[in-house]
């Protein structure tokens, strides 16, 4: 199997048909990428384990470290048709990638980089890939190598930021103990995104109990907060974490 590197080479000029707020709707190659610097990473699938757990959420969650360094879109391509990928972006709820259904596989095969998945039963599929387009020309291509069953180590966001910036730093990760309706449980919340963070949300009496909650925390009272790992404590002591 080839799988070509088109560094230089402009993107391959193709129509899409997406699906967008439930609407169909066209979109070209200069409507992603002219005058526009745009983040690409194709995958074999939507609802598939890799592409789930890891390839998409994690350009989502560095979505705001990737505008901070000059990209103006990341977008997610996959041989897939545009019902299908409106489904896999809500059901992850992806909100800052764009989701394209490649659905004839034009746009995968000017790159070169459409293989055949028939021994699973996929058919026509993308191999797995990230890159960084400028106006609408490629000038750098992470493409996955060239083994048995679906490698993951190169086309993932962390290597493309690095490339992009390599001082630049990803955002911290805060995890909340809250309880359905509590005021200072939303504070947290909206302190948290106010300054862009991912965050895990566990509700107690839905995916946790006060006993866990004790366990975890030694308190009994919510929100808990926990960032990197390291407990935090209240909404006021997350604050005060935020603020020093």
């Amino acid at each position: 199997m080839k799988l070509e590197n088109k560094e230089g080479q402009r993107v391959p000029q193709v129509k899409f048909r997406t699906r967008e707020k439930g609407e169909w709707r066209d979109v070209t190659t200069d409507d992603l990428f002219k005058g526009r610097t745009v983040v690409v990473f194709g995958l074999p699938g939507a609802f598939t384990p890799t592409c789930s757990t890891s390839h998409l959420p994690r350009y989502d969650e560095l979505a705001p470290v990737f505008a901070q360094n000059g990209v103006d879109e990341i977008v997610c391509l996959s041989v897939n048709d545009g019902f299908v990928m409106e489904a896999w972006g809500r059901d992850q709820g992806a909100k800052r990638v764009r989701l394209i259904g490649d659905g004839n596989g034009e746009f995968t095969r000017g790159l070169g980089l459409l293989v055949d998945k028939s021994d699973l039963g996929f058919g026509p599929r993308s191999w797995r890939y990230s890159m960084l387009v400028r106006d609408g020309v490629i000038e750098k291509m992470f493409i996955e190598p060239d083994k048995p069953g679906d490698p993951y180590e190169v086309s993932d966001a962390d290597t493309m930021l690095r490339y992009l910036n390599p001082q630049a730093k990803p955002p911290r990760f805060a995890t909340l103990f809250t309880k359905q309706g509590c005021p200072y449980c939303a504070k947290a919340k909206a302190l948290l995104e106010s300054k862009s963070w991912s965050y895990e949300e566990i509700v107690l009496g839905r995916d946790a109990s006060s006993s866990v909650l004790h366990s975890v925390t030694g308190a009994d009272t919510v929100p808990q907060v926990f960032v990197d790992g390291k407990h935090i404590g209240t909404s006021a002591d997350l604050d005060r974490f935020l603020a020093g």
